[in-house]
C-alpha cells in the first residue's frame, strides 16, 4: 500500500505480537492491571506511554492478552481518557512548532509544505473523531485556545 504524501511504498511499521494467550510469566489479574493504568494516567501519562511503561517495567507484552480490553477502553471506562486524543493532540504540537518555524523563516517553502500535509492530516483525523463519537460534533480547531491548552 503507497503512502499518503510521499508517493512511496513503505512495508515499515509495527507488528502485532503473534502469541493469542496469555503469556505464562505475565502475573498479574485483569484488575491488577487497571489499577495500575489508572494510576499512570492520573499521573498525566498518554496510552501509549502507559503501553511502553508496562511492557519495559512490568514486563507485560499485550494489555489486550491478559485484560481483553485496551489501555484507552480501560481509561474511557475510569474516567481518564484526555479530552483530545493523543494523536491529534500530537498533530497539534507539530503544526504549532511548523508554525512558529515558519514565521520565522517566511521564505522556507518546505515548512510550508509540511504546514500544509500537517493541517490535512489534522482535518482528516477531527472528522474521523467526531463521526466516531470520541470528539462532539460541535468541536472545532481553535489555534489560540489550543495553544494554550498544548503550552
Amino acid at each position: 500500500m503507497a503512502r499518503m504524501h510521499s508517493r512511496k511504498k513503505g512495508k515499515s511499521g509495527s507488528k502485532a505480537p503473534l502469541r493469542k494467550t496469555k503469556p505464562s510469566w505475565v502475573g498479574y489479574k485483569a484488575k491488577e492491571l487497571e489499577m495500575i493504568i489508572a494510576k499512570l494516567a492520573k499521573e498525566g501519562k498518554t496510552p501509549s506511554k502507559i503501553g511502553l511503561i508496562l511492557r519495559d517495567a512490568y514486563g507485560i507484552p499485550d494489555i489486550k492478552l491478559v485484560t481483553k480490553k485496551s489501555i484507552t477502553k480501560i481509561m474511557e471506562e475510569k474516567k481518564l481518557l484526555p479530552q483530545i486524543p493523543e494523536d491529534l493532540m500530537a498533530l497539534i504540537r507539530k503544526k504549532i512548532l511548523i508554525t512558529k518555524h515558519f514565521e520565522a523563516n517566511k521564505h522556507d517553502m518546505p515548512s510550508k509544505r509540511g504546514l500544509q500535509l500537517t493541517d490535512s492530516k489534522m482535518l482528516r483525523l477531527i472528522k474521523y473523531y467526531k463521526n466516531s463519537g470520541r470528539l462532539p460534533k460541535d468541536w472545532s480547531y481553535d489555534p489560540e485556545k489550543i495553544r494554550l491548552l498544548v503550552e
